[in-house]
């Protein structure tokens, strides 16, 4: 088996509010990938004295703890957990129910010798290999059918959107949303590698558009993680016309985990 993980921030001023980590059993049998893109909050007041790394750090140390030491517990169920005893950690000091309260997306893949589990929850990307070559992507594409205007500006978002019916959801302090996941299981024999990206390494088929999702994972398996998210960050220095970037900030938070099982 074969892991690699890079993580690099988008600006050197601000810190890196992408998490990721990967653990394996003593057996050697299985294992797990954890994933999560942070929400940077607009300026001003969230309701939280944490910061978004602090809240990421939190909730990503509980689900590689839970999906490894319970795994008779669905994902969801290793998510609603997670997502509670994160909320337990600040809800006497701050106000959990601000819509900006700290929160991510999620991705997490759990594997043994005769499957993989995998859950997505907003729009982090995971991807799976099969034999043949042909690649899968495991998507939450609530926000790309979002009615045009949902996302104009951040208080649009906020008021008719974020963690709302008929919107898109994220991980804050409601556990309930865990069920609102994109999950399934699939046959390990069927997979022989997967990756997973925060959008800001996804950037390079989803903005950028150099390739599908299997260039994409062809460019992980011949250079790796920090190929990936080398190639995107030339691409935003190159675009200096803003003609892919437009109202995204030029360099973001980027994330790539990638495993040959």
């Amino acid at each position: 088996m074969r892991i690699e993980l890079t993580t690099v921030p988008g600006s050197p001023e601000r810190p890196n509010e992408d998490w990721a980590a990967t653990a394996l059993p003593a057996s050697g049998q299985g294992g797990t990938l954890v994933l999560l893109d942070g929400v940077t909050p607009p300026q001003g007041d969230d309701g939280c004295v944490h910061s978004v790394p602090w809240f990421t750090a939190r909730l990503g140390g509980s689900l590689v703890e839970l999906s490894g030491s319970r795994r008779d517990l669905p994902l969801t169920e290793v998510l609603a957990e997670s997502i509670r005893r994160t909320a337990d950690g600040h809800r006497f000091s701050c106000d959990l129910s601000h819509v900006r309260t700290p929160q991510a997306t999620v991705v997490m893949a759990r594997w043994d010798e005769h499957e993989i589990e995998h859950l997505v929850l907003s729009d982090s990307v995971l991807l799976f290999e099969s034999p043949d070559g042909s690649v899968r992507a495991l998507l939450d594409d609530r926000i790309d059918r979002l009615p045009p205007g949902s996302l104009a500006t951040e208080a649009i978002a906020d008021a008719q959107a974020r963690n709302k019916e008929g919107g898109f959801f994220t991980a804050a302090a409601d556990p309930s949303v865990a069920a609102r996941a994109v999950t399934g299981r699939t046959p390990r024999a069927e997979v022989r590698a997967l990756a997973a990206l925060t959008d800001g390494a996804s950037r390079w088929t989803e903005m950028f558009r150099e390739g599908d999702w299997a260039a994409c994972l062809g460019v992980l398996h011949k250079e790796g993680a920090q190929g990936l998210i080398d190639r995107v960050r030339a691409l935003e220095d190159a675009d200096t016309g803003r003609t892919h970037l437009r109202r995204s900030k030029t360099h973001d938070d980027a994330t790539a985990v990638y495993a040959v099982l």
